[in-house]
């Protein structure tokens, strides 16, 4: 059974700051920051939340189907997803545009500045969310505003359950639209920071969110992630990685495990824990998709 995966396919440019931002960065001069980092370390990877949870889906052994567009320069990308066995029926080319482009830079803390051009992003919406035999669930991931918007409907009107997961881009949404986003989703998952921000805009706490979908997970990363269901929480501990290499597609990656669990009816705690594991893998290796799992 295939997961649609809505989001961005993104080139990462990723840049390794040997210092601290911290230490660079006055807090008193804020209204007048103007700083420069030298950065040695500089790669550029296959990126974006919908390619990354792809990978990661396919090393799980699922099936991904993404949809997500690329602008003209995005031919090696569409080979690359080729080349992993990952379905590319529903990537669009934009012509005129780019593909997206994220310039990541991370300090000694793995703090993260990240620049990002939306590109060929902003007409993902161009591709609609339709139901089909083997179709099993789906994800609303960070993308552009109009696809997040009509992709949400469009998954609730199929009656395919989802995954509303705004990563970075929950800003873009006002407390109305995020409310009618959990009202269609299935399940919600954010990070602590994202969190807080949801619970402000709506009005609603995590136990109450829980109330209104099948499970909320809020991801705490190195101290592992709560699942909400029915108003109870549960912590779900970090698991130690081999080594902090890069955290650049950890919560992808987790996204991933996550699909991969709901898939298989997993209980939302398992799904959770094997998020963690995953992520635990990537974060031990440099890039988005260059880690492999071993089971």
């Amino acid at each position: 059974m295939a997961a649609v995966i809505c989001g961005s396919l993104a080139f990462d440019t990723i840049m390794n700051f040997e210092g601290r931002f911290a230490q660079q960065i006055l807090p008193d001069q804020l209204h007048i920051l103007n700083v420069s980092f030298l950065v040695p370390g500089l790669r550029r990877d296959f990126g974006g939340c919908a390619g990354n949870i792809a990978y990661a889906l396919k090393q799980l052994g699922g099936e991904p189907l993404p949809i997500a567009t690329l602008g003209i320069d995005g031919a090696d990308y569409v080979g690359r997803m080729q080349s992993l066995g990952i379905s590319t029926e529903f990537v669009r080319r934009i012509e005129g545009s780019y593909t997206a482009q994220a310039m990541i830079m991370t300090d000694l803390d793995n703090n993260q500045i990240t620049a990002f051009h939306p590109g060929a992003m902003m007409q993902a919406h161009l591709t609609r969310v339709e139901a089909r035999p083997g179709i099993k669930l789906g994800i609303i991931s960070p993308d552009g505003r109009d696809a997040m918007l009509q992709h949400a409907q469009q998954f609730h009107a199929a009656g395919i359950p989802f995954v509303f997961d705004p990563g970075q881009g929950l800003p873009m949404f006002d407390g109305r639209e995020l409310a009618a986003f959990i009202d269609q989703a299935t399940w919600v998952t954010v990070n602590d920071y994202e969190g807080k921000m949801l619970c402000e805009r709506t009005g609603w706490s995590p136990a109450e969110i829980s109330h209104r979908v099948q499970g909320l997970v809020v991801t705490l990363g190195g101290e592992g992630c709560e699942v909400w269901v029915d108003g109870e929480r549960t912590l779900v501990p970090a698991v130690a990685p081999q080594a902090v290499v890069d955290p650049t597609g950890c919560g992808d990656a987790w996204r991933g495990a996550l699909l991969y669990g709901l898939e298989q009816d997993w209980p939302l705690v398992r799904c959770a824990e094997l998020g963690n594991r995953v992520g635990a893998v990537k974060v031990a290796s440099r890039g988005p998709q260059n880690w492999q799992w071993a089971g």
